[in-house]
């Protein structure tokens, strides 16, 4: 059978479509993680004190990272069956969807406790989505990229996260020049209802790519499993496990270095616009880190790459908060910038590595199960116990050891981790006789 070959042009389209759609992930989770931080709180539960209402604001915030492991299991089982391109243009669309209906909805003042409840179910159906989109993005990408420069463009696509989080702070920076009235009155809705336009961009890009090649080589080949996401549990589990427990510290540091800053900011007098502008300085350095690290991967070694960033985010929690403590903003920087280069290592090779963890039939619902697993253990729970040891400690220390141990627990995940070939190899040079009944059959890698 002929190799499927791949355009140039397909082939910038498959990053730039992944990158978009990583970059408006980013930005609506990180638009209505700063909103639920700061003005949920009063405009869905204003029955509640501050403290409580922001908890339960935040909680409608993870209420996104219980849905994605939902929608990993969903879309990866379609992504894997009938294709990844497809599979893509529905995530995108629902994910916009989702978002644009919580900026059309009325608040607590308007209709009562109905009000925090479509939200929840508004933000369950957004986590669903982001679900598949992201790790079938860095799928797309990989698959499309020529196997000496995958680590480069899925680091590429990678900075989507950095991108989505420069784009939601600009424009939380435009929102927050309006009074506090003005801001509860409509100014929160802009932002949701901005995410229209750049899901419709998004999907000018998208409907012009074509499948991957690998995909396409499976389905011609009738390797095409029918009940991916189920074989993946079944017959990947420990690969799926450490996974999970290995992008916990990366999906922690992320969202408390992005969400929960803004918290501790003002705990220690320092102004929300300060902050901002950190994440700003933040951004421009992840745009170029996670292409370098992905190149590094390439290069050298995927594995060391991705643990090395797991360690290096172990510690940076201890020199973080110290610096941020200082109120000096070239100090603050310095701590943001040790803070996210173990998560620009971390990430920028985990859209290489974490795919080839599995074999190309059982890519996108190994990636997408294992990548969000990590999300709710890390992204969805992680502000909400950031915010409850401040507010019961009031001291940094308690969070920082909190990073740490998830951080050791990545780094333990991370020892059994090893790419989809080099076990299949492994396995070939010692042979394990396998009853009938539960012999794999053979899949492509």
């Amino acid at each position: 059978m002929s190799a499927v070959t791949i355009s140039t042009g397909q082939r910038r389209r498959a990053v730039l479509s992944s990158l978009i759609g990583n970059s408006i992930e980013f930005y609506e989770f990180l638009i209505y993680g700063s909103f639920s931080s700061l003005y949920f709180g009063k405009l869905f539960f204003p029955s509640f004190d501050p403290t409580t209402g922001t908890l339960l604001s935040l909680s409608t915030f993870a209420v996104a990272f219980v849905g994605r492991p939902l929608g990993a299991f969903v879309f990866g089982h379609y992504g894997d069956r009938i294709g990844r391109k497809a599979t893509l243009v529905t995530t995108l669309t629902v994910m916009g969807g989702a978002t644009v209906l919580i900026g059309l909805l009325p608040t607590y003042g308007t209709i009562g406790v109905a009000a925090p409840v479509l939200l929840t179910v508004l933000r369950f159906i957004q986590g669903c989505s982001l679900g598949g989109e992201s790790s079938g993005g860095f799928l797309m990408a990989l698959e499309s990229a020529p196997p000496n420069r995958r680590g480069l463009l899925t680091g590429i696509v990678g900075t989507g996260n950095a991108w989505g989080l420069l784009l939601a702070n600009g424009v939380l920076l435009l929102v927050t020049q309006l009074s506090e009235r003005q801001i509860l009155a409509w100014g929160w809705r802009l932002p949701f209802l901005f995410s229209a336009v750049l899901v419709g961009v998004a999907l000018q890009v998208r409907l012009r790519l074509a499948e991957t090649p690998e995909f396409a080589r499976s389905k011609a080949e009738g390797a095409v499993r029918s009940r991916p996401a189920v074989d993946v549990v079944l017959r990947h589990g420990l690969a799926t496990l450490c996974a999970s427990l290995a992008a916990l510290p990366m999906f922690l540091v992320f969202y408390l270095g992005s969400v929960f800053s803004l918290k501790y900011g003002a705990t220690i007098n320092v102004g929300r616009s300060t902050v901002l502008e950190l994440l700003v300085v933040s951004c421009v350095f992840l745009i170029l880190a996670m292409p370098f690290f992905g190149w590094l991967s390439d290069r050298y070694n995927r594995k060391a790459v991705f643990v090395g960033g797991i360690a290096a985010m172990t510690a940076a929690p201890f020199a973080w908060f110290p610096l941020l403590d200082t109120r000096s903003f070239p100090l603050m920087a310095l701590g943001f910038l040790l803070l996210f280069t173990g998560f620009a290592a971390n990430y920028g090779a985990l859209g290489t590595f974490l795919p080839q963890l599995f074999p190309t039939v059982l890519r996108y619902s190994g990636m997408s199960i294992s990548y969000n697993v990590g999300g709710l253990l890390g992204g969805a729970v992680g502000p909400i116990i950031a915010t409850s040891l401040l507010s019961s400690y009031h001291s940094w220390t308690p969070i920082a050891v909190y990073m740490a141990a998830a951080g050791v627990i990545g780094l333990v995940a991370s020892v059994f981790l090893r790419e989809y070939s080099a076990r299949r190899t492994a396995a070939a040079q010692h042979p394990v006789e396998l009853p009938t009944a539960v012999a794999s059959p053979a899949v492509s890698a």
